[in-house]
């Protein structure tokens, strides 16, 4: 069966594009809700109906396990969608940012042993309005590493930037966000791209920031973990190809992709 992998719009192409080198014979069905981006500045409740209208699609599609490629979805969304929305059955739903804390900590995926000391003194975290304002990462850390400081970064206006194909705005927010960030917290042990919009800026990130602190970014880390996980999860596995779809006019989403993926491909409507 082919695996679902969901944005709210383009970014999670980055996500698509390192697990389609990680994976290349793996059928994927990409579904980017381009008609109802950006999720970052939408509410809890918002984001979470919008999430699960898209997974339901995928579901329907064929897709048994679907990787939530955005940030924000992951955040606001999954643990609900996992409590209280997925039917007990093989339907499973995967997030994006538990990877880079297991990576962050030197946690495996399933090790539930009770947090500890693991050397990570703080984290900077870029990311949407929601993501920052769930919570959710500083929530999810507290559950493998003691004593971490997390210090969030609204980045404002950078999805829409990065969507438009603007990347001379883009560089000024990328500059003036961690600019910000490096008045609370001037040397970040480690700093983590929270949205996956951001990797195609990743370099300007790079350059803004302390040459001691490590950067994260997404797409190579979940491309592995889903890796290790269809390792032990092979019913999820199946040779294919990959089909995209989008919630918006076909006619825009196409030529603004090719910014991500590198290349064009067919889009369809749903």
């Amino acid at each position: 069966m082919p695996i679902g992998v969901f944005d709210s719009g383009l970014g999670g192409l980055t996500i698509l594009r390192a697990l389609q080198k990680r994976l290349p014979e793996q059928a994927f069905v990409y579904l980017g809700d381009n008609e109802n981006t950006p999720y970052g500045t939408r509410d809890a409740y918002d984001v979470f109906d919008l999430t699960t209208k898209a997974v339901q699609t995928l579901f329907d599609k064929g897709c048994e396990l679907v990787i939530l490629a955005c940030n924000t979805a992951s955040a606001s969304a999954l643990h609900r969608m996992q409590v209280s929305w997925l039917q007990k059955g093989e339907q499973r739903v995967l997030g994006v940012f538990v990877p880079m804390i297991e990576n962050l900590t030197m946690r495996d995926w399933g090790d539930n042993a009770p947090p500890t000391h693991t050397g990570l003194e703080n984290v900077a975290v870029f990311a949407t309005r929601s993501t920052i304002e769930s919570g959710a990462f500083p929530r999810e850390m507290k559950f493998r590493a003691r004593d971490v400081e997390i210090v969030g970064q609204i980045c404002d206006g950078l999805v829409d930037a990065i969507e438009a194909g603007d990347m001379a705005q883009s560089e000024t927010l990328v500059k003036a966000h961690v600019a910000a960030l490096l008045e609370v917290l001037p040397t970040p042990q480690s700093a983590v791209l929270g949205c996956t919009h951001y990797p195609i800026v990743e370099d300007i990130f790079r350059a803004a920031l302390p040459a001691q602190t490590k950067l994260l970014s997404q797409p190579q880390i979940v491309a592995d973990a889903t890796a290790d996980y269809l390792d032990r999860h092979e019913r999820y596995c199946e040779i294919g190809t990959t089909q995209y779809f989008t919630t918006g006019e076909v006619e825009k989403v196409g030529p603004l992709a090719e910014l991500f993926l590198g290349h064009p491909v067919r889009w369809q409507k749903v």
